[in-house]
Order: structure tokens, then C-alpha cells, then sequence
């Protein structure tokens, strides 16, 4: 027995250092399988900092990169017949705050001026020289505090700007009239300017006629120059290429609100400002502007972008109604869809130069109003665009307003079932100089001509 134990005690410590060095082996495999993950992780990241993937959206900065803004020139061109129209309507002045056509006349935007309850207004009055030229006289009423500012606003002019002030202890409006001299004359004044400055140049100028700019003013900044089309043509085109590529991002059960932050990063990176979307999904599309919930994306749901931005303040507007690869759709919302494709088409055929806006709206709808959906189209068709996103004219039904040459509008036909789907295309079209109409976007092959090819 005391030898069988002494063989024992002798076997298990000759075993004991083979087993520990075993112990020791199989931890070492361990420990490498536990740091693989990591080791791969680690590398994996130096390989990323070596070589960083592109964002998703790089390759849309270069689209509208060659494109310059609006030069001193066409300012000056802008002030002339600004000047020129002035006096052929016998008005002493036009007058604008920061905005859209204080932008129009002299690169003064809502962005480089915030308005405020203190005015500053940009004043152009007509002047007739000695040999019977009409030449623009440009001021900018500033109060007297902000004045090294306001003299720092990029400007155009051919002449000298004039910069009265105002202290605050003075009424601003009795210095823009004495400024100007307008005595018992017309002041024509923005249809966006606010009431409070329109009343206070009534009591300053009592004499005076203090009025809404006719159409015979509105309509220099809505018919658009070669200059401002190739910008817009480039923003819209721009704007359809950020909704494809964030198209190839999206996938079965994305929520909308992640397609919307999807949609404005590919705005931001296409160059565009102020980017803007609507992301709805399915039924909630059926509200035109949406329904405030965030819908996870199904497999037989429609995707409704409509999104824009702007390209030296031009602002781009265009919207699609589209599936994914490998989403499917009802006999039934596929036909709707391409009854709103017609539409889309009958309009542009439409909209020519020397007809009335109405009968553009009434092409696309009386379509809808023959296939039994009319009920479900339920806003105008489309609205002037260009350095506001709404502007004049319109094309809806009641309007008296005659199509132009220069002239651009959205055209955005929709059907609209509560509860159920909804869908809208939407490209914007300029009247070129033949009077028709052509999209803003064909030169990236719009419009649409699929669900699955937005």
C-alpha cells in the first residue's frame, strides 16, 4: 500500500508541471480569442484614420461649385429699371426692408439684416439727369448707432449710397421722406414691408401717396434673368441629386426622422443654405405638410421627400414619391402615382408664356377630377419661386395673372387619401424665351419617370 501511494505521489508530481503548463496554454488562447475582437477594432481604426471612408454625401459640393452669384452689374441693371419704372409710373420712391427685394436691388438680405422693431430701409428714387436720363438715386435709412454697419452692407451702386440717419429720439421716417424729398408725391412701398413702417410714412408724408408696389414693379424680380436661371437650374438640380443619394441610405424600418437628418446633411453638403425637408412615410403623406408622429418605414410604404435650400439666396424646391429597391407596392397606390406623374406633365405642356395661370392649375386637375380622385388634390398647383420660396405669381385656380417669359413656378400636382397614402412630384419650370416651359431639373434627367427612380 505505501508503495502504491509513493507511485502516486511520484506520478502526479511528474503530471503537476505539464498540467499547469497546459493551464498556462489554453489561458493564452483565451486571452488572444478575447483580444482578437479588439485587435481587429484597433486596426480597423488606424485603417480608418489612414485612409477616412467619404461621407455619404461628399460627392454633391462639386455640382454647383462653378456657379457665381449675382455680380455688381445686374444690380446696377436691377437699380436702372427699378429707376426707369419709377418714373414712368410718376412715384417718388420705392421703398423696401431687408428681404427678398431689398436683395433683388441691392444684396440687402434678411440674413445680413435681421429685422427689428428699429427700421432700416432701403430707398430708391428716380432721377432725371440733363440730358433726360433716368438714373436710380440709392439711400439706406440707418438708425444712428447701427450706421458703421449698415455702411458695411455690400451695396451695389454705380452712384453714391446715402446713408441718413436717425437718432432714437427722432422719427425715422421723417428723416427717409426729408432724405428723399418726396413732398406730395407716390411712395411705392414692398408688399412685404410691415404695417407699422407703411404707417409711419403716412404721417410723416400726409401729403403723400403711400402705396403697395403695383405689378409693374413686382414683375422685375418675377421673371428671372439668364443669370439667376443658371442658378436656380443648378440649385434644383442639386437638390434631386441629395434626394437620391439619401435614397440609397434608407432601408426597411428607418424612422422618419432619421431620413429627415439624413436629407438635411446632404443639403448642407451639397452647398445649399437654410436647407429645409419633409420626410413622411406611408399614410402620412396623405397631410400634405405632415402629420408630426415618426413613422418607421414599411415594406409596401411610399417615401415622400420634399425638401430644398438655397444657392445665393435662389431657393430650390422639389419633392418626390418614391419606394426603395426592395419595397413593393399596391396595384392600386402604383396607379395613383402615376396619375399624378400625368399631371405633372400635362401642366408643364400647359404653362406657356401669354396664358393665364388658372388654366395651368386646370390642366393638371381637371386629369385628376376625369380619374375620380379631383376630390383628393387639394392645393393649388404650384407657387412662384426664386429668392423666396413662395412668391408671385401663383399657379392656382381664380388667378387673372398672365404667364411671362422669366417666369418660374413649381409644378406640384398631388393625391391625397386620409388614412391611407398620399403623393406628390414636384419639379420647379422657368418659361424660357420661346415662351415654353421647361424644368429647372432636366438636366439631371427629371422628371421622374418611376417610383423606384426618383
Amino acid at each position: 500500500m505505501e508503495k502504491s501511494v509513493s507511485a502516486v505521489q511520484e506520478s502526479v508530481a511528474i503530471h503537476r508541471p505539464r498540467c499547469a503548463a497546459a493551464r498556462r496554454r489554453a489561458a493564452a488562447v483565451i486571452c488572444t480569442l478575447l483580444l482578437l475582437p479588439a485587435l481587429y477594432l484597433n486596426l480597423n481604426s488606424l485603417v480608418s484614420w489612414i485612409h477616412p471612408a467619404a461621407p455619404p454625401f461628399a460627392h454633391l459640393s462639386a455640382h454647383c461649385a462653378h456657379i457665381p452669384p449675382i455680380a455688381a452689374p445686374a444690380f446696377h441693371q436691377r437699380q436702372r429699371a427699378l429707376a426707369a419704372t419709377l418714373h414712368a409710373l410718376n412715384a417718388s420712391v420705392y421703398i423696401a426692408e431687408p428681404g427678398a427685394s431689398a436683395q433683388y436691388y441691392a444684396n440687402i438680405s434678411g440674413r445680413s439684416w435681421h429685422l427689428s422693431e428699429r427700421p432700416l430701409l432701403l430707398l430708391v428714387a428716380p432721377r432725371v439727369s440733363a440730358d433726360g436720363t433716368v438714373e436710380p438715386r440709392i439711400a439706406v435709412l440707418t438708425p444712428t448707432f447701427e450706421a458703421t454697419r449698415a455702411r458695411l452692407l455690400p451695396v451695389p451702386a454705380e452712384g453714391a449710397v446715402v446713408y441718413p440717419e436717425w437718432p432714437e429720439d427722432v422719427d425715422p421716417y421723417q428723416v427717409a421722406v426729408d432724405a428723399l424729398g418726396v413732398g406730395d408725391g407716390t411712395i411705392f412701398v414692398d408688399g412685404s414691408v410691415r404695417h407699422f413702417v407703411v404707417d409711419g410714412l403716412a404721417a410723416a408724408a400726409p401729403s403723400a401717396r403711400v402705396l403697395s408696389a403695383p405689378v409693374e414693379i413686382r414683375q422685375l424680380r418675377e421673371r428671372k434673368s439668364a443669370e439667376e436661371l443658371e442658378i436656380m437650374r443648378c440649385a434644383n438640380e442639386v437638390t434631386v441629386l441629395a434626394i437620391r443619394a439619401v435614397r440609397e441610405q434608407l432601408y426597411i424600418g428607418v424612422r422618419e426622422s432619421e431620413a429627415h437628418a439624413l436629407m438635411d446633411e446632404a443639403l448642407a453638403a451639397a452647398g445649399l443654405e437654410g436647407g429645409s425637408s419633409l420626410v413622411l412615410f406611408g399614410e402620412n403623406a396623405a397631410l400634405p405638410h405632415g402629420s408630426g408622429t415618426d413613422r418607421a418605414l414599411g415594406p409596401h410604404d411610399f417615401v415622400l421627400i420634399d425638401c430644398g435650400g438655397s444657392l445665393h439666396g435662389y431657393v430650390s424646391d422639389v419633392t418626390r414619391t418614391f419606394l426603395l429597391p426592395d419595397s413593393s407596392a399596391s396595384t392600386r397606390h402604383l396607379a395613383l402615382w402615376h396619375l399624378v406623374h400625368v399631371a405633372q406633365a400635362r401642366a408643364l405642356q400647359a404653362a406657356q408664356a401669354g396664358v393665364v395661370a388658372s388654366s395651368v392649375d386646370a390642366a393638371a386637375r381637371e386629369l385628376l377630377k376625369t380619374s375620380g380622385n379631383g376630390q383628393y388634390f387639394t392645393h393649388r398647383l404650384g407657387h412662384g419661386i426664386g429668392l423666396e420660396g413662395h412668391e408671385s405669381p401663383y399657379l392656382r385656380g381664380g388667378s387673372k395673372d398672365v404667364i411671362q417669359t422669366g417666369h418660374t413656378f413649381s409644378d406640384e400636382p398631388g393625391i391625397y387619401i386620409e388614412g391611407e397614402v398620399g403623393v406628390r412630384i414636384e419639379d420647379c419650370i422657368y418659361i424660357d424665351e420661346e415662351g415654353r416651359a421647361v424644368y429647372l431639373t432636366e438636366g439631371v434627367g427629371a422628371p421622374t419617370q418611376s417610383p423606384w427612380a426618383p
